[in-house]
């Protein structure tokens, strides 16, 4: 088994590009396969409370984030200076997270085999 981590930079419902990304990332940990995910720059966004994709005629992600746990996706991660430079709280998120500093963010990475 090998250990994916799929950085996630972009805000939310800017086209499909999110969904597509989340179906790789759903494919992925269905092949038993250890997917973490770590959201970084807007990427924090795709997890923050009262979104509105029906704005936008597109899916609810958040939706698809809240599912994760159903396949074994149980560790995400959020930089704190992400949160903070878009005033930010981790209580402003959907889903429970673990916070990592900027300065932490390499050193993570290389604990997975892939990083996405």
């Amino acid at each position: 088994m090998q250990r994916f981590l799929f950085v996630m930079r972009h805000a939310p419902h800017q086209g499909t590009a999110l969904q597509e990304r989340l179906d790789v990332i759903l494919t992925t940990a269905a092949f038993d396969q250890a997917v973490s995910l770590l959201f970084l720059d807007d990427g924090v966004f795709q997890l923050k409370k009262h979104q509105q994709p029906e704005m936008f005629e597109l899916k609810d992600t958040l939706a698809i984030f809240r599912v994760l746990e159903l396949y074994d996706i149980n560790d995400l991660y959020v930089e704190i200076e992400s949160l903070d430079e878009r005033g930010l709280q981790t209580t402003d998120l959907a889903l429970p997270v673990k916070t990592v500093l900027r300065n932490q963010v390499a050193h993570l990475t290389r604990q997975f085999e892939r990083v996405c």
